[in-house]
């Protein structure tokens, strides 16, 4: 799905012990949270490669429970289920995400918003739709959206949706998080080097056999996506948005599933979005986020935030990059 980017696997070792101990590459695909995670850990044996795999698909499974709007059962269950009704308190996890969450929407001005999930199914891209929804039922699908209905309480730890119909999901961020956190949790059982894959949302640790540093092919897509350039990966995320991953077709005109959370219309200056950070939960928000903004608000965000890096594909199919982006023809 995501053709903008493609990521070359190489084995793995550990640089500056490979001549003292051997190790393996173990690799293995895990449906997980509704997508397929690719997960490759470098470790002594292979026995120790897919225990450590489990033990990664474990904790994604914990960050989905957690953060499951569709579990009744969840915390972020009950915070919707209270909207308008009551405060609830949750754990400092979800706490700490959704304040992370809040905090990227008043950075992007509203762009990245997760009340998007109380928007009115106006728009559906299952191929379900009859017609194309009016102005008037547009601006109404939208009036329970906005993140300053998500009221927090640090001392109490508590969350508060103040409008009844507001509700929150993680859709836009949650596989991030997810990845973060299972490459943390790695990383703190020696495990040497690795990738975590979740459908386009990539983090990676380690280097190749050879000492030499992950690489990051990027496409053209007006040359039937031919990789035209590689760009390093260093103890980073990467994360890629794609406009027309789902879409419809009406009067000859095709809206994709990215839908503006002020507006409620479908996005249509920009196709695509690869968004290049540390931690890809910010990779997985922006990428979004860009996407809602624009090429030149995009663009102009990204290059406003240290360590942050974005290339952008527009709807003639350009490709346009932020100042740090250096583009290597060679692999």
């Amino acid at each position: 799905m995501k053709t903008l980017i493609s990521l070359l696997f190489g084995f793995l070792v550990l640089l500056g012990y490979s001549q003292e101990r051997k190790y393996v590459t173990v690799k293995k695909k895990v449906p997980l949270m509704g997508e397929t995670f690719d997960i490759t850990v470098v470790a002594v044996n292979e026995e120790l490669g897919y225990i450590n795999i489990d033990e990664a698909s474990a904790e994604i499974k914990r960050i989905e429970k957690l953060i499951s709007s569709w579990d009744k059962d969840s915390e972020t269950s009950k915070i919707n289920l209270n909207a308008g009704v009551k405060s609830v308190k949750v754990s400092l996890e979800l706490f700490g995400l959704i304040e992370r969450a809040k905090q990227i929407s008043e950075l992007t001005d509203g762009a990245f918003d997760i009340t998007y999930a109380s928007v009115d199914k106006v728009w559906d891209f299952n191929g379900s739709m009859q017609y194309l929804p009016t102005e008037k039922e547009i601006k109404k699908s939208v009036s329970n959206v906005g993140y300053k209905n998500i009221l927090l309480d640090k001392e109490k730890q508590t969350v508060f949706l103040k409008t009844k119909g507001t509700q929150i999901s993680f859709d836009a961020i949650g596989k991030g998080y997810a990845v973060d956190k299972a490459k943390s949790l790695l990383v703190s059982k020696q495990v040497v080097a690795g990738v975590i894959n979740a459908d386009g949302d990539i983090t990676t640790w380690g280097t190749k056999v050879s000492g030499e540093k992950w690489l990051l092919g990027v496409a053209n897509p007006l040359s039937n996506y031919k990789i035209i350039s590689w760009l390093p990966i260093v103890e980073s995320s990467v994360a890629t948005s794609d406009v027309y991953e789902k879409y419809v077709n009406f009067k000859k005109q095709k809206f994709g599933h990215i839908i503006n959370p002020k507006s409620g219309k479908p996005v249509k200056a920009l196709k695509k979005a690869t968004i290049f950070a540390k931690s890809a939960e910010l990779c997985d928000a922006l990428a979004t986020a860009v996407l809602v903004l624009g090429l030149e608000k995009g663009i102009a965000l990204i290059n406003q935030l240290g360590g942050t890096e974005v290339i952008l594909v527009d709807a003639n199919s350009k490709l346009h990059k932020s100042n740090g982006v250096i583009l290597d023809k060679s692999p």
